[in-house]
């Protein structure tokens, strides 16, 4: 996916912006497009005051929070930003209206590479984390982004089937399942038919047997339900997803690396946030962040109603962060 709660005074709430002023950051950058100049080539900038976007999911929240309060011990001042739609806040990030954003390193990879060279691009991400912090990174750094490194968190796409379905047939991998031959019909959103991650994957990289989709969606209380109740034995969920244990459900492991290596990384504007203090203050969180973790304050800001800043610095005090 316990932490302590700072004065009223000291709480940091996210700045949400108004369509309006959404509009003008996608429209009004300091300078024109990069389409249109050419690649930037600045040096690392260290500008003392940062803007920390925001993608206005509890995930995104939380590690917002994080890269915040780890910023504000390194001695920079920070606000967060809401900005809920990728096509806003990115050109902002280039543009240096926001400064900091946490990524996922092989689907901003492959969003990139949509916007230099077309919707029907090869991906540039793919499971190899290597190969896709390199095509990130050569993406990135023409227009002015410098991605850091990635810690251990990766939120994938991942499958879980109920507890009691995995024990009775001893399941622990998608492999064990593709080598048990059983039927499975598969809660999971309508694209599933077609994403090479999901059932043409499942049948090729691992040989299970999908039967047929349950449109359902990705993660969802009704697929949940349908998979404990036994009307699917199986649904397309992610690896931080907080509440499978409320549903007696069990993730099954990608043995083969069927998913992409989407792991989590801190995408920086290079001329304002690409020094070294940044680096080194974001990339402490790299030594103790895990998927179980992301997973647990998930859990704790969705289920328990916690705030995403307490939760967040309870976290760092507790790994001896703050």
């Amino acid at each position: 996916m316990a932490r302590r709660r700072p004065p009223p005074t000291a709480r940091r709430r996210p700045v949400l912006l108004l369509l309006v002023a959404l509009a003008v950051v996608a429209g009004c950058g300091t300078g024109p497009s990069l389409e249109n100049r050419g690649e930037v080539d600045v040096p690392p900038g260290d500008s003392k005051h940062l803007t920390i976007g925001s993608a206005g999911f509890t995930e995104s929240d939380l590690l917002a929070q994080m890269y915040a309060l780890l910023l504000d011990r390194a001695g920079y001042g920070t606000r967060i930003l809401s900005v809920t739609n990728r096509e806003i806040y990115e050109p902002a990030l280039e543009s240096g209206r926001i400064d900091v954003v946490p990524e996922y390193a092989a689907t901003f990879a492959d969003w990139l590479n949509a916007k230099v060279n077309g919707e029907d691009a090869p991906p540039a991400g793919s499971p190899d984390l290597t190969a896709t912090m390199t095509a990130l990174r050569r993406l990135a750094a023409p227009r002015g982004l410098t991605v850091l490194d990635p810690g251990r968190a990766v939120d994938q796409n991942a499958f879980a089937v109920a507890r009691p379905y995995a024990a009775e047939h001893d399941l622990k991998t998608l492999s064990d399942l593709g080598r048990s031959g059983l039927p499975v019909r598969l809660a999971a959103g309508d694209e599933c038919v077609q994403r090479p991650y999901c059932e043409p994957g499942l049948k090729e990289t691992y040989g299970i047997d999908i039967t047929g989709i349950d449109p359902k969606g990705v993660g969802t209380t009704q697929a949940k339900q349908a998979v404990q109740s036994g009307r699917d034995q199986m649904m397309l969920t992610t690896t931080t997803d907080a509440t499978l244990d409320q549903f007696d459900l069990v993730l099954l492991d990608d043995d083969k690396h069927l998913q992409n290596a989407d792991y989590i990384v801190p995408v920086v504007n290079r001329a304002r946030a690409g020094a070294t203090g940044v680096t080194t203050a974001l990339g402490r969180l790299n030594t103790v962040l895990t998927t179980e973790d992301l997973a647990s304050m998930n859990e704790e800001v969705d289920s328990w109603r916690r705030l995403p800043e307490d939760v967040a610095r309870t976290y760092l005090t507790s790994k001896g962060l703050l």
